[in-house]
């Protein structure tokens, strides 16, 4: 298994290669080469496995066994998930009308990116020991992304972690799981500024190829292949658990509802789509709708500034994940992949070519829900479960609510999927409730706040500021630097 850019202007690399590159060097994201296809069996067998199981299966598929022996490759995810509060990992509620919620959010952070991270996590300090090598991760994050990484990487040696932050657009407490974090390997930066202002500064920074080799630059956005990787072991839970029945032919579909900012999890349903799982994916945002517009109307284009919403991990106006769907569409088109994405760098603006449109909603199904959406989907999903949803999930919640009563009514675009009536329905969960204290009171409900997280507002913090006007690029050059003079 070897992995390519989606742009073809780099020779291909193996799993330790993607796992500690950021954008690959010609700008483009690293890919498999090709997308293992499951036979019936195998989804059968898989179909008894639990989580973590599921995790193992598809990890070794994607990381050959030369570079990780099985046995150690399910140790490392055994490790990553020892501290997850739930004992399956993750948990399935059936709720009422249909609604069942996925819940991705039972680690250390209380958000599903604790999922992909600890397993990546493990994977570094595997390579890094064998290696005795240093890695520098930059980390630009709109919420939830910024406290699962430090965690997966605090106090580990051979690595320091630098991440940045919007001030005031995450919530305090998605804030304070960064800042109160006081290690000599993490370090925090509070910019004033939004989620794809902070993105830049990193770009420019991976773009410049003697910084990024001097330093051992990498990523652990979800630009990084092993977050998306691990991801896609949601999608085949979510359909072992809601599928009816694996002893028809052809297999019963599950529509998947899928909560997206920046596209990284819903690239992974797209992939699990592409191994044989029989799902249906809609991808939902919240007002920043650059998605929703690109599935209806091939219209890849900002919208203005970045809207500041209640589902605020979700506020990104550039999911640069859509470069990794748009390339599988395409068929591994890579030349035409690298002249769109270009033209967007420039422009800001893009049409899709009218036939990957085509492709792009016949894959995907995609709805947009606005503050009062997603405060209605709170409410309503208390007043009838008793159960509270955090904005993220209720903008999942919002569409499933919206549907017809018969999901089988909604027009579906697979020309491939017959007898689809009484398709079952899975709503992904990416956080808990109890991060979203503002958005839960807005709902006019009462927050359920654990001890744990209560306890981050009386600790010390520690952060940098990032000033308007000021050279973000340059100031964090100079921070790398000096902390590299203590390796």
């Amino acid at each position: 298994m070897e992995y390519i850019s989606t742009r073809g202007g780099t020779t291909a690399v193996d799993f330790e290669g993607a796992l500690f590159s950021g954008y690959a060097p010609d700008g483009g994201l690293f890919m498999p080469q090709s997308i293992p296809l499951l036979d019936r069996d195998t989804l059968r067998r898989w179909s008894s496995l639990c989580y973590r199981g599921l995790v193992k299966e598809l990890c070794s598929l994607f990381i050959p066994a030369h570079l990780v022996p099985r046995n150690t490759l399910n140790d490392l995810i055994d490790r990553a998930f020892s501290r997850f509060r739930h004992k399956d990992v993750v948990h399935l509620s059936r709720l009422k009308d249909g609604l069942n919620v996925l819940e991705l959010w039972h680690g250390v952070t209380y958000a599903f990116k604790d999922l992909s991270l600890s397993c990546t996590g493990q994977f570094l300090q595997y390579f890094l020991e064998k290696k005795q090598k240093h890695v520098t991760i930059l980390v630009g994050t709109s919420g939830d992304t910024g406290s699962s990484a430090i965690e997966s990487v605090r106090g580990q040696k051979n690595l320091d972690i630098f991440v940045l932050l919007p001030k005031g657009l995450c919530t305090q407490i998605q804030e304070l799981q960064m800042t109160t974090v006081i290690e000599d390997n993490v370090h925090v930066f509070v910019a004033h500024g939004n989620s794809d202002e902070i993105d830049e500064p990193i770009k420019e920074l991976f773009a410049d190829d003697d910084f990024a080799r001097k330093y051992n630059l990498m990523s652990l956005n979800s630009i990084n292949w092993s977050r998306i990787m691990v991801q896609i072991a949601h999608y085949f839970y979510a359909y072992f658990q809601c599928a009816p029945s694996l002893d028809t032919t052809p297999l019963p579909v599950v529509e998947i509802v899928v909560p997206t900012g920046g596209g990284g999890n819903t690239t992974a349903g797209c992939i699990a789509q592409k191994m044989g799982l029989p799902i249906r994916l809609v991808a939902v945002v919240n007002s920043n709708d650059i998605i929703h517009r690109t599935v209806q109307h091939g219209d890849f284009s900002l919208a203005g500034s970045v809207k500041a919403t209640l589902a605020s991990a979700m506020d990104i106006q550039e999911p640069y994940n859509v470069e990794r769907i748009l390339w599988l569409l395409s068929g591994s088109d890579s030349s035409l992949i690298k002249t769109l994405m270009e033209q967007f760098s420039v422009s800001k603006n893009l049409k899709l070519p009218e036939d990957l449109h085509r492709k792009l909603s016949e894959t995907l199904r995609s709805c947009s829900a606005s503050d009062e959406d997603i405060v209605g989907a709170m409410r309503r999903c208390w007043e009838e479960n008793r159960y509270l949803l955090c904005p993220h999930s209720a903008v999942a919640a919002h569409y499933h609510y919206s549907q017809p009563d018969s999901p089988g009514l909604a027009h579906i675009p697979f020309s491939c999927f017959s007898s689809l009536s009484s398709v079952p329905r899975c709503c992904l969960a990416p956080a808990s409730a109890a991060k979203f204290k503002d958005a839960v009171l807005r709902a006019g409900l009462v927050p359920q706040i654990p001890p744990e997280i209560t306890a981050l507002t009386v600790m010390e913090t520690r952060s940098t500021p990032l000033e308007r006007g000021q050279d973000w690029a340059q100031a964090l050059r100079g921070r790398i630097g000096a902390v590299a003079q203590q390796w």
